[in-house]
């Protein structure tokens, strides 16, 4: 166990981290840019990039493309999942039930499959990669790495953060030595952040998780989940959260690398309900109902391979059914509170946020003093 003691529940995280903003752009692998990350860190919130599909030279490149559009701080987000197991006849299995869904959109189902992201727990290249080029922070998503990579990377001088769906995830970082916990409640879009996958994810939503970790652990919580606007930083703010981390908020900015299909699913007047799912890539993961979140349930499904190895056959199916005009087997991850999304650039996105959110304050202070 780390020996130093964190931070008290400082009121200088924004300090910490650089910010002027109690703003935090979510990671978001796949669809953040160096363009986005940038946009919003000098708009005086905090970017990030994730680079949990990536390897260590393709991420020290984002790293140094983002630090080509802005001198500021800016976050770079792993994954922290424990190693998949590979199971030949539980792969075979499950590209047999998705055979015929290839079929119908011109495509073969592939004859294996393969663990096509690395974990940072097993990632030296990675590991070494961040201690020469120094990222400002360092976030950490499925779990936490080996102690021995914790304590280098703060002794590094990086500002390490971690997720926690539950009180019990957020003491183990605490204990670890991190500097915040992103407390991600059920209502986010994307991979639930969950350490156990065998374990039972109690689901809690955001405002609940906030204010337990808040009264039952020592550093600063960062609310991620169902927030995209002013008025729902506000109010994580009021539950006693230093700051809120948006990603579907983020996700129809022309800087995002979200396709059109993708943005059109997000904006659309009347968007389609999200759900979780684990038939995508083979962890929970929240995004739009399609035929793909319906094969996860239905009856007959057969077991799903581990992540990532069933995000191979994910993004294959997804390939074949895109190049016959189709989205419906694509990862369109949205949180709940889709609906109020924007189309408009990432910096001017952080501005209206910030100015929503002085005037929800304001609201509640006046209301303060009508109750006092």
């Amino acid at each position: 166990m780390n020996t130093a003691t964190p931070p008290n529940k400082p009121r200088d995280l924004r300090s910490l981290l650089g910010i002027s903003t109690p703003i935090i752009q979510a990671p978001m692998a796949g669809v953040s840019t160096p363009a986005m990350a940038a946009a919003v860190s000098e708009a005086g919130g905090l970017g990030s990039l994730g680079v949990g599909a990536m390897d260590a030279e393709a991420a020290r490149k984002a790293i140094r493309e983002t630090r080509a559009l802005t001198g500021k701080p800016f976050n770079i987000n792993l994954f922290c999942h424990a190693p998949a197991n590979a199971d030949v006849a539980r792969e075979k299995a499950w590209l047999d039930y998705l055979a015929s869904h290839f079929a119908e959109h011109g495509g073969t189902a592939p004859t294996s499959l393969r663990e096509i992201y690395k974990s940072f727990v097993a990632d030296d290249a990675m590991f070494r990669m961040l201690l020469e080029e120094k990222p400002a922070v360092v976030s950490f998503h499925f779990g936490l790495p080996a102690q021995e990579k914790i304590d280098a990377l703060r002794a590094a001088g990086i500002v390490l953060l971690a997720s926690a769906t539950s009180l019990q995830e957020a003491r183990q970082a605490e204990a670890a030595g991190v500097n915040a916990i992103v407390a991600q409640g059920i209502e986010a879009g994307g991979h639930r952040g969950v350490f156990d996958t065998s374990g039972y994810d109690e689901g809690l939503g955001t405002l609940a998780l906030v204010r337990v970790l808040v009264r039952n652990t020592q550093l600063p919580v960062i609310a991620s989940g169902g927030i995209m606007d002013g008025a729902g930083i506000a109010a994580v703010l009021a539950l006693g959260a230093e700051a809120a981390q948006l990603g579907t908020a983020f996700v129809a900015c022309p800087e995002s690398s979200a396709d059109a299909a993708y943005r059109a699913a997000l904006t659309a007047p009347s968007p389609r309900p999200t759900t979780l799912t684990r038939a995508i890539s083979g962890r929970a993961a929240r995004g739009f109902m399609n035929r793909f979140t319906e094969l996860g349930i239905a009856a007959g499904a057969p077991a799903i391979p581990d992540y990532p190895i069933a995000y191979d056959a994910g993004k294959a199916l997804h390939a074949a059914a895109k190049a016959q005009g189709s989205a419906e087997y694509a990862a369109q991850w949205a949180g709940q509170a889709a609906p109020l999304a924007r189309s408009i650039p990432a910096g001017e996105l952080v501005a209206q946020l910030k100015a929503e959110t002085k005037e929800a304050l304001e609201r509640m202070a006046a209301l303060g003093k009508e109750l006092a």
